[in-house]
């Protein structure tokens, strides 16, 4: 058994603390803006007789609270960065945070996948060429969902923690005494993903 801890970073109101409800509680519940850090755990199974414990932390998405934010960094697997389709201004400020969370990891690696949330909506202020144009550039994968109706959140935690299965079975995830706490209980050891 693994446990991987997964953030979630992205601007104030891009639906961060609404996707893990939805991907919690299997429902859709408008949320209020998180202060500081929420988290939630859940079990998923890879493969037959490789289960993986998700520890998942929302985090504030207000400019106040980013050095809070950062301090969760040490120790996170992975990263989902969300932004608000309809909001060009979230996009905008993931592409720093994305920067940001980099530097703050350097030189180790985290692995990330780039939601773009609310997918549900008519209008957009972030067409999908320039997203999947900046997802290309910094090379992480894609999505898009919405936590109102359901499309895609499940995907979308699950592509983040089987990316990091898969970095681990294959390698590209470089394991590191001082980074990232992965632990396989299987072998009854703590191990550390880069």
């Amino acid at each position: 058994m693994y446990h991987f801890k997964i953030i979630m970073i992205g601007d104030n109101m891009a639906g961060k603390s609404s996707m893990m409800y939805r991907y919690r509680n299997g429902c859709f519940k408008h949320m209020e803006s998180t202060i500081g850090v929420d988290f939630c755990a859940k079990s998923l199974v890879m493969e037959p007789g490789v289960r993986v414990n998700l520890q998942i932390l929302d985090t504030a998405g207000h400019e106040r609270f980013w050095d809070v934010i950062l301090s969760y960094i040490p120790g996170s697997a992975g990263c989902l960065l969300v932004f608000d389709l309809g909001n060009r201004r979230t996009f905008n400020l993931i592409k720093y945070r994305y920067s940001a969370v980099r530097a703050k990891v350097h030189p180790y690696s985290l692995l990330f996948v780039l939601v773009g949330h609310k997918c549900d909506r008519e209008e957009r202020e972030v067409s999908q060429e320039e997203v999947e144009e900046f997802a290309s550039e910094v090379g992480v994968p894609y999505i898009e969902a919405s936590a109102k109706t359901g499309h895609n959140v499940a995907e979308a935690f699950e592509l983040l923690t089987h990316h990091i299965y898969q970095g681990l079975i294959s390698g590209e995830v470089h394991l590191h005494e001082s980074w990232g706490k992965i632990e396989n209980k299987n072998n009854d050891q703590s191990r550390l993903a880069s």
